[in-house]
């Protein structure tokens, strides 16, 4: 599947990436997961590049986005990203010590090839931040929209698939979100619920544009009436207090 700007995948971010950069800042916790992940790599791939995220900015990173929507958000002073995709990346055989790709598999058109490629061009670790689809459930979400987590795990491949895909030695690495996170995909509200209500803010998590205008009509709903009567709170309250929230979000670093 493909878009008039470049987007692969289920996601067509010529219309749901406009304002991505606003929301999804890249949040220094879980960039210093990732940064231990690579360890002291310095030639870094940066698959699915997107907007910049999670680039480390001591590192030379060449970018690999197809979206121009996308690669047109990526702020001064980073690399400009090379228009590709993972299934197809246009680099020889171990050019790079390590690889990254942050929230980018589930849009990848066959991942397996993808992985293929990755491992390819990469002479060590592959640092993988995604979601892990059997976790979805952890999130509250699921009681208000249970379409899009329904969404979400469909597109996300499970754990096992990645490590089949990429060989070596896999393992997973949980990573806590903040309360305060600055990356806001759909976990990051998870104490602070008044964010979602904002139709700019979930359209920046492209689950939420998988589903039909009624979902988002309902969860404003829903959501709006239990904050206001206080029912949101009686259950969930405890999550305002709670410094992180461990869901679905995980690294795979597999080394080779």
């Amino acid at each position: 599947m493909g878009s008039e700007d470049g987007s692969v995948g289920d996601a067509d971010y010529g219309v749901v990436g406009t304002s991505y950069s606003r929301y999804r800042q890249p949040d220094p916790r879980i960039a210093e997961c990732i940064r231990r992940a690579l360890g002291p790599a310095r030639t870094i791939i940066n698959v699915g590049a997107g907007a910049g995220s999670y680039e480390p900015d001591d590192r030379a990173v060449t970018p690999v986005e197809p979206s121009a929507t996308m690669r047109d958000q990526r702020p001064t002073g980073l690399a400009v990203a090379v228009d590709a995709t993972a299934e197809d990346l246009p680099f020889d055989d171990a050019s790079f010590d390590a690889a990254m790709t942050t929230f980018s598999i589930h849009q990848w058109s066959d991942l397996t090839a993808g992985l293929r490629e990755i491992r390819r061009v990469t002479r060590g670790p592959v640092v993988i931040l995604t979601c892990d689809p059997s976790r979805l459930q952890r999130f509250w979400l699921s009681d208000y929209a249970p379409e899009v987590i329904t969404a979400e795990a469909r597109r996300y491949p499970g754990l096992r698939a990645l490590a089949e895909g990429l060989g070596g030695t896999t393992r997973t690495v949980e990573v806590p979100v903040p309360l305060d996170c600055v990356d806001r995909f759909n976990e990051a509200y998870y104490g602070r619920p008044e964010g979602l209500l904002d139709r700019a803010a979930r359209l920046s998590c492209s689950a939420w544009s998988m589903v039909d205008g009624a979902v988002h009509d309902r969860f404003v709903d829903l959501l709006s009436r239990d904050l206001d009567d206080g029912s949101w709170d009686h259950r969930l309250g405890h999550l305002r207090r709670q410094p992180t929230f461990n869901g679905s979000l995980v690294l795979v670093v597999a080394e080779p």
